[in-house]
């Protein structure tokens, strides 16, 4: 990771936005604010942002919209703030896609290290520790491109992964036919700086079956092994550049 990745905040609060703005400039960082879902998306049109950091609560669009958008049209890395107690928020960020969360109020500080460690993951790190430009995987009808995270049905048509769903396709591939419970999921996928808890590798696979399974309730590809995790069961082909 650099000294000049770039960072946008959105939060509806100029105390949290412009302290947490002043906070990340003085640790080496690039960083732009917006006050609102709208501002968001112009900032995302016309800067190269690196990652988002996202209130979910804001009048008009709130974040889990704007996060649903983002895990639609783009990679980019989510670390979404939120001032619910509940666990419900935060579970439904990380099933939208979000690559991690802070509740409020935070410490600075903490949301500093969970952001290097997120640019770390999603950034500066290849997608694929060890796969050379080009590697691709193809299994049934999919071919999947983890340098580009980039999934590519029998037709032709591309489907949009998150990052947090790519790296665990990625996983999967480059084990088929082994058992890997949610603690090896977990260290291979974020990693334990990402301090996730085990429920986030479910709601991953949830989402990866619905992209990939022609039913997800019968999954061909992932499979579930009660009290011990998953397994990728397709026969994997990679093909090297």
């Amino acid at each position: 990771m650099t000294d000049s990745e770039h960072i946008l905040v959105v939060d509806d609060h100029p105390d949290i936005r412009d302290a947490l703005a002043r906070y990340l400039k003085e640790h080496g960082f690039r960083v732009t604010t917006a006050d609102r879902a709208a501002t968001a998306r112009q900032a995302l049109e016309t800067s190269a942002v690196d990652l988002v950091v996202l209130d979910i609560m804001m009048p008009g669009e709130d974040g889990l919209s704007l996060c649903r958008h983002l895990r639609a049209t783009t990679s980019l890395p989510v670390i979404l703030l939120t001032a619910m107690a509940e666990d419900t928020d935060r579970i439904v960020g990380l099933e939208m896609g979000a690559d991690d969360y802070v509740t409020k109020p935070f410490n600075p500080r903490e949301l500093l290290a969970r952001i290097k460690a997120v640019l770390r993951r999603t950034g500066a790190l290849p997608p694929t520790a060890g796969d050379m430009p080009g590697t691709r995987y193809r299994f049934g009808p999919w071919t999947f491109d983890p340098n580009t995270q980039t999934l590519t049905g029998a037709g032709g048509d591309a489907v949009v992964l998150s990052t947090g769903e790519s790296l665990l396709l990625g996983v999967f591939v480059r084990h088929p036919g082994r058992v890997l419970n949610r603690d090896q999921l977990l260290d291979l996928t974020r990693g334990r700086t990402a301090q996730l808890f085990d429920r986030a590798i479910d709601n991953q696979v949830s989402r990866l079956r619905k992209k990939l399974e022609r039913d997800a309730r019968n999954p061909e590809f992932i499979k579930t092994h009660w009290g011990g995790g998953y397994s990728f069961a397709a026969r994997v082909e990679v093909v090297r550049p």
